[in-house]
């Protein structure tokens, strides 16, 4: 105890020393936007882990937080963020407290809203230097503020609050940068007038990742490796991807003007993918170096048209679009909010090596890499089980730069063992030996050489720092800027009148956004279409959303509300029975017994009044071995709820012989064998012209229960079965007889067919589990009727 306290001492004591040793220049850093959420949530926490790294430096810091709002309102808010700010793991918690009373002491609220108010801000600096007797070295203006706002601000501090001469001074700017060629243009001329190009630091936090952060010095210190296989002929592809599982609630007026493709990929992506495609630099730490090359790439890239990409855009969007900007009812959007594109360079390197950019919101998983797979051009003789498995040439080759999040949960850089041992020059990186039981890329974790930053950053402390430094590689000029507009503008025109796909949102995406590259045109794998719903009625949160296939175990599903449903299975029905009484004079239907039905007879007998009822002959499917008067039996279920609304003839009437000789259901009194005769005399080639079904929890059809004995017998029209529950004997159409008929449709509704309906989605190649699915019409029609409470739950 008392040494701990004696370390705690000495330790105290030590970094007092640091923290009063005097320095005699001065750099002011001054965030404007000081209260915002991107403040809150990032660049505060990104100043503070930039602060305590450099105590102790050639330079003195003091910060100010500056917004429209007076002292009194907004000095409250900025020092409340203050007190969440916390220091890495690796930090004394007694020096992280004095770190964290320091910085606070070195903060001062300042209201910047006029011309005068940023003179008032620089008579502040001055006063501070001379009273410290301190030079001033530079100042850094750090601009979380809307875009339209930089040009004004940027004027003001040109105007008043420049440091003096021999000083430095930079400019940080977020994006976005321009919504296309002609604005980003436009905002840099408006910059140019009062801010020189070296002042300008347009910040991309995505190139702050530590993965991506490391993708040059990775290829540098691994070039002897890389140079020979870094190009076409040995590399497949490379695939760009940032995948958010958010939507774009409370940022609808945002992506309304800029998109998915502005947001995220002409940025975010196109940076990593010049990263990649460039020359490795001779020099990672000159960045003129690096712009050169980076120039080289954009020179290089083909002209992206319509063909070069496809976009989506999640349901519920035009409804959170409707709702925050109150536009009318019947407004649509084309704003993508999910788009992948596939580029080409001409260039000798590149010929023919698709990479593949891809991005968007609401989709299934969190998650962010860049991936180069290489060709597989191996034979492996050995066969695999002899072979040591993760250095096989025969597996797939690849390099994963990858972000975070995801089933890996943290930053990484991975190699494919059969590829080759990387080297990891930099000390803040280190080789993990153990590592979650999960699979990456279809390859176990234990095919790859795994490497990840001894201490994990957020991606503004790491460039934070670089703007202290002044190395700009990880930031974009000017010149950058306006070269990637020129590639995604050409685009951007284009998809602005495409409507794109919808999609659900998150797991319910499926496939429907898997896609293609065949040579330069990329295209949607599924090219038939869904329908998608939502059982919510405001229809405003993307979980509500559920898409429906156009079809259930390979033949056509209608899906709708319970009520919806039946009465297009009404239509259906009538339009088959008067195409039938078309061709054949007559139309014989088959249904079943159970609650399933009735539903449907009710509305056949309310809504149908030109059916052709006259020309219909009804026949069972199924009945219980009850008399016909009884309330259980199927027949009388049939003809409460319809029969006995219209005149049909009575020969057209065909119940099931359940009750002969005064007995039920007795084998001897040949009931299912005359019902077999009779449906030969009457129906042709005894094939009904529709046979209505319905589903039970266990599977079941007609009277056709898993396990049955009944489904083994073949070439009987009926036979005898039995149910576990009572009344237990039955009378049923056999398996032959359904799937002779023209058209079948299987009616399934409640929340209880659900887990039945679920199995059968999942095990569609298991015909023979529940009879059900042994519903497959020889040489007709099947049609699944499920209503949303049985298809989702």
């Amino acid at each position: 105890m008392i040494s701990t306290q004696i370390a705690s001492g000495l330790l105290l004591s030590a970094l007092l020393q640091v923290l009063t040793t005097e320095s005699k220049s001065h750099v002011t850093v001054i965030l404007l936007g000081a209260t915002g959420d991107l403040a809150k949530k990032y660049l505060w926490q990104g100043l503070f882990q930039s602060y305590t790294e450099q105590v102790g430096g050639p330079h003195s810091l003091s910060f100010y937080g500056g917004t429209r709002l007076s002292s009194s309102e907004g000095s409250p808010a900025m020092y409340e963020i203050l007190k969440g700010l916390s220091c890495l793991s690796n930090v004394p918690s007694v020096r992280c407290a004095l770190l964290k009373d320091q910085f606070l002491k070195l903060t001062r609220y300042q209201q910047l809203d006029t011309q005068e108010d940023y003179s008032i801000l620089d008579k502040k600096i001055k006063e501070m230097l001379a009273q410290e007797e301190m030079e001033e070295e530079g100042r850094i203006f750090y601009l979380s503020v809307p875009a339209f706002a930089y040009t004004d601000i940027a004027t003001k501090v040109n105007a008043t609050c420049r440091p003096r001469a021999g000083s430095w001074m930079r400019v940080v700017l977020e994006k976005p940068f321009g919504h296309n060629l002609d604005s980003a243009q436009q905002l840099a001329e408006e910059l140019q007038k009062v801010l020189r190009e070296e002042e300008m630091y347009r910040i991309d936090h995505y190139l702050g990742k530590q993965a991506i952060a490391h993708i040059l010095p990775f290829r540098h210190d691994n070039r002897h490796s890389l140079d020979p296989i870094w190009n076409q002929h040995h590399i497949e592809r490379v695939e760009i991807v940032m995948k958010e599982t958010v939507d774009s609630k409370g940022r609808t007026s945002f992506y309304e003007e800029y998109g998915v493709i502005c947001d995220v990929i002409q940025n975010h992506l196109t940076e990593i993918l010049t990263f990649v495609a460039m020359e490795t630099p001779v020099n990672i730490s000159d960045s003129e170096e690096i712009h050169r090359n980076k120039m080289k790439v954009y020179a290089s890239l083909e002209k992206l048209d319509g063909r070069s990409a496809v976009t989506g855009q999640y349901q519920a969007y035009n409804s959170e679009v409707r709702h925050e900007l109150q536009k009318p009812a019947d407004f649509t959007s084309n704003v993508p909010t999910f788009a992948g594109v596939a580029m080409f360079l001409d260039s000798p390197q590149w010929d023919n090596v698709p990479f593949i950019l891809t991005a968007g919101k609401a989709l299934d998983e969190r998650v962010g890499y860049t991936r180069i797979v290489f060709k597989n051009q191996a034979f492996c003789l050995q066969s695999e089980s002899t072979r040591k498995a993760e250095f096989s040439q025969c597996k797939q080759r690849q390099i994963i730069f990858y972000t975070g999040h995801g089933d890996l949960n943290f930053p990484a850089i991975l190699v494919s063992k059969n590829l080759f041992k990387p080297v990891i020059k930099a000390a803040g990186w280190k080789q993990v030996a153990e590592f979650p039981d999960i699979h990456m890329f279809s390859l176990p974790l234990s095919d790859y050489y795994i490497y990840t930053p001894v201490m994990q950053k957020d991606a503004y402390a790491v460039l934070i720092p670089q703007i202290f430094q002044a190395k700009r590689d990880s930031f974009v000029n000017t010149e950058d800027l306006l070269a990637s507009w020129k590639v995604w503008t050409p685009l951007l025109q284009e998809c602005s009148s495409v409507r794109p796909r919808l999609y659900p949102g998150g797991a319910q995406n499926g496939d429907l956004l898997d896609f293609t590259v065949a040579g330069r045109v990329v295209s949607y794998s599924r090219a038939d279409s869904v329908h998608i719903i939502s059982q919510n009625s405001d229809h405003q949160n993307v979980g509500d959303y559920k898409v429906i296939e156009p079809s259930f175990r390979g033949d056509e599903l209608v899906s709708a509300k319970r009520e919806e449903l039946i009465a297009r299975l009404a239509s259906h029905l009538q339009q088959a029975a008067e195409a039938s009484v078309q061709e054949f004079g007559r139309f014989h239907l088959a249904v079943s017994g159970g609650s399933s039905p009735i539903s449907l007879f009710r509305r056949l007998a309310a809504h149908h009044y030109s059916f052709p009822w006259k020309h219909t002959h009804f026949w069972m499917v199924d009945e219980r071995c009850v008399p016909l008067t009884d309330p259980k039996s199927n027949f009388r279920s049939l003809h409460d709820n319809l029969l006995k609304h219209f005149r049909i003839p009575y020969l057209n009437i065909h119940p099931m012989p359940v009750h002969m000789n005064q007995r039920l259901c007795v084998e001897d009194d040949g009931g299912a064998g005359l019902y077999a005769n009779e449906i030969r005399m009457w129906v042709d080639g005894a094939r009904f012209d529709f046979v209505l079904l319905g589903a039970g929890t266990d599977g079941h059809t007609a009277s056709l229960f898993p396990g049955s004995q009944a489904l083994t017998l073949d070439g009987q029209l009926v036979q005898f079965s039995e149910s576990s529950v009572k009344p237990h004997q039955r009378m049923t159409l056999s398996l032959t007889a359904i799937n002779q008929a023209r058209n079948v449709a299987v009616l399934i509704s409640g929340k209880s067919k659900h887990p039945i309906v679920n199995d059968m989605k999942k095990e569609a190649e298991k015909a023979q589990k529940w009879p059900i699915t042994m519903v497959r019409p020889s040489d007709g029609k099947l049609v699944w009727f499920i209503d949303y409470d049985a298809l989702f739950g």
